[in-house]
């Protein structure tokens, strides 16, 4: 048998192995960067011998690529919606001035989310008092955003923009300044709709009639710091969002950056219309942070249509104080789920009452609409014209009740009875210890100013579920468990039971000051 020898361990066959490997590679390496150079960047067919980047095939994947690079812009849905966007600058007089104390008054309730970004913003035009345009007490100039709804002039803006404005202008996109008339304003929406004078064929918004969808991409156009007709882009991050202005709050929360000065301007969705009206941030700044909330089109139609016609929102009321129904109370009162509008306490006289609806009692559906929480309930009866008939489904004491009744109207401003005497003992006994709530109780009627129904709250366990739950001294316990009590035997008789029914929690209607609210409190067992 002939040995044959291993050639590769010489040098000089190792050598060219190596050498035609690295050109194999090289060929193959070149090759794929070719190809993905005529891919990116669009290069023409090659003059040598294989010409393959003139197939079909390739042509085709050429001409689809170049499709998915190419950037996303919105120009042309810029250029066509900008004209119909305002800038809106008012003039409050002297005596408003001089009576907000601050330069910056809010029409809005103390404390709440909206105030707190009113005052952030430094009032209504949105700029430090340094560079408002007059002395304090004198003359208060405000800057805002808006957009016409129709040629003829009608534009739409914030309540908080022209609120108690002695002059409004507003400043087209093709710098043109027009006068115009606050036609009518709504508080609870924040919205208001005004009047140009002086023309008849503006360009004009057209209001969504859908409901954004959460990653939908947004647009906000307004006048931010005074620069007018700025855009800014974003999607949609939420709906629904409650901020605690009010019963009627329903913003689309947007990330598009919204500052000082966007305050009425629109959000226009990817159709060119507007799918709400910007009107509010969350900042620990001032300054956009990417959290900002719009009135959705649903809401701006429905409020925009009666103040147009009448100049004000005329709204259904059924008369009744309502809360949530959250999981410990729906516990409580033996429901699968926490839903619905609880009564707290119905307003005296009003359709509710009349309608023999009562405290403890659970609005479950309007028409046969399933109400989802008390906000919904709001909004809903809110929506309907005073003097329309509805049903409500109604859970009482554990049974289902249907109540027809016709709807009020809601008052202008509803306002509860502070009980100024609570705060005053009298000097009377300290209570008897309830341990297992945490609350030290005592009738009502042997302490001054606790009224004669109920048990008066006389101390209350700081470490206590009760604390955690907002009971103070002075609360009055009015019922548990559904059920009237004037003593401290009746809370623990109550208590015994829905402990003996195998209930986590007990439900309370307290008293505090002039209202009433049910809490779930939770029980010990043994």
């Amino acid at each position: 048998m002939n040995d044959r020898p291993d050639l590769s361990s010489f040098a000089s066959y190792r050598a060219p192995r190596r050498s035609l490997l690295s050109a194999r590679k090289f060929a193959l390496m070149a090759s794929v960067v070719a190809g993905l150079g005529a891919a990116v960047y669009g290069f023409g067919p090659s003059a040598g011998q294989f010409d393959f980047f003139s197939t079909s095939a390739h042509a085709q994947v050429n001409n689809e690529v170049r499709k998915v690079a190419q950037p996303i812009g919105f120009a042309d849905i810029v250029e066509r919606v900008k004209p119909s966007v305002i800038s809106v600058k008012v003039n409050i007089n002297e005596k408003v001035a001089k009576n907000d104390g601050d330069d910056d008054s809010s029409p809005f309730q103390p404390g709440s989310p909206m105030e707190r970004f009113f005052r952030r913003f430094g009032g209504q035009d949105g700029l430090p008092p340094g560079l408002r345009g007059g002395p304090r007490g004198r003359v208060v100039t405000g800057q805002g955003s808006g957009f016409f709804i129709s040629a003829d002039g009608f534009a739409v803006t914030n309540n908080h923009v022209v609120d108690s404005a002695d002059k409004v202008e507003v400043t087209a996109d093709d710098g043109k300044t027009y006068t115009a008339k606050v036609i009518g304003t709504d508080a609870r929406t924040d919205l208001a709709l005004i009047k140009v004078e002086g023309g008849s064929n503006f360009s004009f918004a057209k209001l969504s009639d859908g409901k954004p969808r959460i990653g939908d991409w947004v647009l906000a156009v307004g006048n931010p710091f005074g620069l007018g007709g700025t855009v800014t882009a974003g999607i949609v991050s939420a709906n629904g969002r409650d901020i605690g202005n009010g019963p009627y709050d329903d913003f689309i929360q947007i990330d598009a950056p919204v500052n000082k000065g966007n305050s009425g301007g629109p959000a226009f969705n990817t159709e060119g219309e507007v799918m709400g009206v910007n009107t509010a941030i969350s900042s620990p700044s001032g300054g956009s942070v990417g959290i900002a909330f719009a009135i959705p089109a649903s809401t701006v139609k429905s409020v925009v249509a009666q103040l147009k016609d009448k100049g004000s929102v005329s709204r259904g009321w059924i008369g009744v104080q309502i809360q949530p129904v959250t999981s410990d109370i729906a516990d409580s009162l033996g429901l699968k789920k926490a839903e619905g509008a609880l009564v707290a306490e119905p307003q005296a006289n009003g359709p509710a009452a009349k309608a023999g609806i009562e405290s403890g009692d659970v609005i479950t559906k309007v028409n046969g609409e399933t109400v989802k929480d008390a906000r919904e309930l709001a909004r809903t009866i809110g929506g309907l014209a005073p003097g329309t008939a509805v049903k409500l489904n109604v859970l009482h004491k554990g049974e289902d009740k249907t109540i027809n009744l016709t709807l009020g109207q809601l008052p202008n401003a509803l306002e509860a009875k502070a009980d100024t005497d609570n705060g005053d003992k009298g000097g009377a006994t300290r209570g008897t210890d309830v341990p297992k709530l945490g609350l030290t109780l005592a009738p009502a009627n042997t302490v001054a100013g606790a009224g004669k129904e109920g048990v008066v709250v006389t101390d209350v366990d700081p470490k206590s579920a009760a604390a955690e739950r907002g009971f103070k001294e002075g609360d009055v316990i009015l019922e548990v468990a559904g059920k009237s009590v004037a003593n401290v035997a009746d809370v623990r008789e109550a208590i015994n039971a829905a402990r003996s029914d195998n209930k986590n929690s007990v439900l309370m209607r307290i008293k505090s000051g002039g209202t009433s609210r049910f809490v779930a409190v939770p029980i010990a067992k043994g």
